[in-house]
């Protein structure tokens, strides 16, 4: 299993990060246009949309555990040639949010069993990373 570590501090309430990370119009922004599908009840089914080199791309699961503001947690499968969507194909998202005067430290954590992931795990900090900038800067303009 590979596990990745990103973590960002935004200069924003946990509310809005939530906001930024739930909603489906603004996860359209940061996200390269990806279209957001859930009612984020525990169980419920999840999908993220978006074109791809002119084909339709979805990545679909199921929503574990979500306690507003601070966690968020879902299953994906994302579709390559040969894989089926079976539990072991699918990696594990997380988000935790801890508010601080006002900013809010987030952390995600993948949990990637597949093997096309396989290495070692790595504690990676993505905060420079394009997508993680694109949702700071959205977050913290309200």
């Amino acid at each position: 299993m590979k596990t990745t570590t990103s973590r960002i501090t935004i200069q924003a309430p946990a509310e809005r990060v939530w906001d930024a990370l739930t909603q489906p119009t603004l996860v359209k922004q940061w996200q390269y246009g990806t279209d957001l599908a859930t009612d984020w009840g525990a169980g419920s089914p999840i999908a993220f949309r978006n074109e791809w080199n002119g084909q339709l791309f979805t990545q679909s699961g199921t929503v574990l555990e979500v306690d507003a503001p601070r966690l968020l947690r879902y299953s994906l499968f994302a579709p390559r040639p040969g894989l089926e969507d079976r539990p072991e194909n699918r990696f594990v998202m997380t988000y935790r949010l801890e508010e601080r005067a006002g900013s809010t430290d987030l952390t995600i954590v993948q949990d990637d069993p597949r093997e096309q992931a396989a290495g070692d795990a790595g504690d990676e900090d993505e905060a420079g990373s394009p997508i993680l900038q694109a949702l700071k800067a959205l977050a913290e303009q309200g």
